[in-house]
């Protein structure tokens, strides 16, 4: 592959949706080029005792995932495996193919390190993305599946949406994500209500086996944040994610009027919320931490308050796949220096 400094103006010259898609063919060699894989992943993946844990009955060989939205429809699993990544989030997907919102839909803030994307769950829909993971699943780091309802569905039919989404792909990841907290979806994250969540675990929990996660916005107050999430997990929640991207468009100097920032402007909002819920919830669940992350010291930062996994995505088009090395070997660095035999031990450290 291209070295990513001299890949990365050529990709900013372009339109950020363009450049994914870039991004998206390179990375599909790997599903066909087994030499391109292997030398990737020779390169990118890092493994080491310190870093590897069971979660979800599957073996993390690292905590480092892609976060949801930037394989929207599983066709860069492997490419993915081969940069690094000890997990992989799929999705968001729904029940039907939909375009997505119009564009652009997509920008970049490049002083501040932050995408603002209004997506609006673009996908191939659930059918098309089965196909794709019937055809390479089990898969040999963990999958999860990132689902959401369609644009068109009411939010009565909203829980149709979701039980229909795990029925048909449950059995084709590690874990499944339930998605209410996108705000490129209107309405969507109205759904992050008491009763929503109390008859969507109740629906789903009676679909699967899998492990069922939720994920919050960090726009919401640290008590509904701590409320919402435990009453998740009250009722049968496996995991929490946090967090989703913001509509706090104070965060940056130009923004646009629609859509979601993630990226380093989203760090302390992140890091907050996830805090506060980690306060109540470490050590009854397991949670990931996602927004803003950038740095082996940034994802020590979430481990320590709690984070069994972390998440990147915006900060991987900012400073390239060496990032995610980066992270793990400074990760390792970090865990020697504070004398942890294992990441386990590290998990939710500041918290007693």
């Amino acid at each position: 592959m291209i070295p990513y400094e001299r890949l990365k103006p050529l990709l900013f010259k372009l339109q950020p949706e363009t450049a994914h898609h870039v991004v998206e063919t390179l990375l599909r060699t790997a599903n066909v080029c087994p030499s391109a894989f292997n030398h990737w992943t020779s390169k990118h993946f890092v493994t080491h005792e310190l870093l590897a844990q069971e979660l979800f009955g599957r073996s993390f060989l690292n905590p480092v995932g892609l976060a949801a939205g930037f394989d929207k429809n599983a066709t860069m699993i492997r490419g993915m495996q081969a940069l690094g990544f000890g997990f992989t989030e799929i999705g968001t997907v729904t029940p039907k193919p939909q375009a997505g919102n119009p564009k652009p839909r997509m920008f970049r803030h490049i002083e501040e390190e932050t995408i603002q994307n209004a997506m609006g769950f673009n996908n191939d829909g659930m059918l098309k993305v089965q196909k794709r993971l019937k055809e390479r699943y089990p898969f040999t780091t963990p999958i999860g599946v990132n689902i959401g309802k369609n644009k068109l569905t009411s939010d009565a039919d909203a829980i149709n949406d979701y039980t229909t989404l795990i029925k048909a792909l449950h059995h084709l990841g590690d874990y499944i994500v339930i998605n209410i907290s996108s705000p490129n979806t209107p309405g969507l994250r109205d759904l992050q209500n008491e009763t929503f969540i109390t008859n969507l675990f109740e629906a789903s929990k009676a679909l699967t086996e899998k492990p069922i996660l939720l994920k919050i916005a960090p726009d919401m107050e640290a008590q509904q944040a701590v409320d919402l999430t435990s009453l998740a997990v009250e009722k049968g929640a496996d995991g929490i994610i946090a967090t989703n991207t913001t509509i706090d468009y104070s965060l940056v100097k130009h923004p646009k009027d629609i859509g979601g920032l993630s990226g380093a402007v989203l760090k302390d909002k992140s890091f907050e919320l996830f805090d506060a819920v980690a306060a109540e919830l470490y050590g009854k669940t397991v949670l990931i931490s996602a927004g803003g992350i950038d740095s082996a010291e940034e994802a020590y930062r979430r481990i320590k308050a709690g984070a069994s996994l972390v998440q990147i995505f915006t900060a991987l088009i900012f400073k390239g796949p060496e990032l995610i090395r980066d992270i793990n070997t400074g990760l390792i660095k970090l865990l020697q220096d504070d004398g942890y035999s294992n990441i386990t031990e590290a998990i939710g450290s500041d918290r007693s």
